[in-house]
């Protein structure tokens, strides 16, 4: 009987049977007897990375984009920036179609050939406005409590806007409301409601 010992692998032994030889490995390489009532949780191996998103190229700050979903679905709104979180913020302004300071997904909205200028807007506002956490703020700080789980039945009260976020809508539709006020038609354009109608055909408009 001898015994082999690899590089890395503990040494294992072999045995003559009669003509033959058989090589017995070694106790840490046999299968264990015992096993584990519940499967051992592994991470999922995850193979496709995660790429930043990519803007269509019509979707420039200043575009005026048509919303196809949400509350506000059918207005014209007017592109402020891209967020790092794959959205977009857009504005109304609030005081021509009631469209405040909002995100938007980029798969809901039309890409006009209308622009707007924005020159003279408050880029720190804007950049504020931007923040991850600015819009889910304010639900954070309401606490479902014992009376509004009893007040489920009675009629829901009007949403308090705060007057920090008053405030960011004035300055931002600001400079945007007299850049507005300077092309023709423009005003009127915004504040009109898009839709479709029976023999429409949206693939051949020129938006």
């Amino acid at each position: 009987m001898s015994a082999t010992q690899g590089s890395d692998q503990p040494a294992s032994t072999t045995k003559k049977f009669g003509k033959g030889e058989r090589e017995i490995p070694h106790h840490t390489q046999k299968a264990k007897k015992f096993y584990p009532a519940e499967d051992e949780s592994k991470p999922k191996k995850v193979r496709k990375s995660i790429k930043p998103a990519r803007p269509r190229a019509s979707l420039t700050p200043g575009t005026v984009l048509i919303l196809l979903a949400g509350r506000f679905r059918g207005k014209r709104v007017i592109l402020l920036k891209h967020l790092p979180q794959g959205v977009l913020l857009v504005t109304g302004p609030y005081k021509i179609n009631g469209v405040p300071l909002r995100r938007v997904n980029a798969r809901y909205v039309i890409a006009t050939s209308v622009k707007v200028d924005l020159k003279g807007i408050d880029d720190k506002t804007v950049e504020k406005v931007g923040e991850e956490g600015y819009f889910t703020r304010e639900k954070a700080n309401q606490k479902v409590g014992e009376e509004a789980f009893f007040k489920q039945g009675e009629k829901p009260e009007k949403k308090q806007i705060t007057s920090a976020r008053a405030d960011d809508q004035k300055s931002v539709d600001k400079a945007l409301l007299s850049n507005i006020k300077k092309e023709s038609m423009l005003f009127e354009y915004l504040r009109s409601t898009f839709s479709l109608r029976s023999g429409d055909r949206p693939h051949e408009m020129k938006w």
